[in-house]
């Protein structure tokens, strides 16, 4: 008779992985690792993750609503378009800094697999775009165009693969390029 799982087995499994995987890298890391750091069977990892692409789409979607709950703490605080821009800046310039920062879970990915299209490759995509949609319609609320706005996700893009040490030149220059010296949004031109 097969054994109940315990409750939570599936999360436990998968912050084990999310661990793993983002200090490593997913092609780095094996199946017999997240057993291993997970506490569990093999039979059970392969019970809640059929595949290693499917634990590490899985790994992603946590990544994604981790990242969709702090974006949206930061954005909360104002509903001027050009101040939540520049939260938003300032947000990924503090996750940058922090200890243990290895780069964006989504472009490590993408940078592992190039080309892929597997389901990880779906979801690191769909976030990416989303993410650049969200920072569209900032820059397009603040009264910016879509040369400013492609000239800030260039700098954001380098703010996730840059040095931390960089990141206040970072937002310096996002705000520099958004507040006019009358307080006004400049143009991207």
């Amino acid at each position: 008779m097969a054994r109940t799982p315990a409750p939570g087995t599936r999360d436990t499994i998968l912050t084990a992985a999310a661990g793993l995987f983002y200090e490593y890298g997913v092609r780095a890391v094996g199946m017999a690792q997240v057993v291993e750091a997970a506490g569990c069977g093999k039979n059970l990892l392969y019970k809640h993750f059929p595949s290693k692409a499917g634990l590490a789409a899985a790994y992603l979607s946590l990544v994604r609503r981790e990242r969709e709950r702090s974006v949206t703490e930061v954005l909360r605080w104002s509903t001027d378009p050009a101040d939540r821009l520049l939260a938003l800046a300032g947000e990924v310039a503090d996750r940058v800094r922090r200890p243990g920062y290895r780069g964006c879970a989504f472009r490590n990915y993408l940078t592992e697999f190039p080309g892929e299209s597997d389901e990880p490759a779906r979801v690191a995509q769909a976030y990416l775009a989303d993410s650049r949609a969200q920072w569209d319609r900032l820059v397009t609320g603040a009264g910016g165009d879509e040369l400013l706005a492609d000239r800030i996700w260039l700098i954001v893009n380098g703010l996730y693969s840059g040095s931390p040490g960089q990141a206040r030149v970072a937002v310096d220059w996002i705000t520099e390029l958004v507040r006019a010296p009358t307080g006004t949004v400049r143009a991207g031109r």
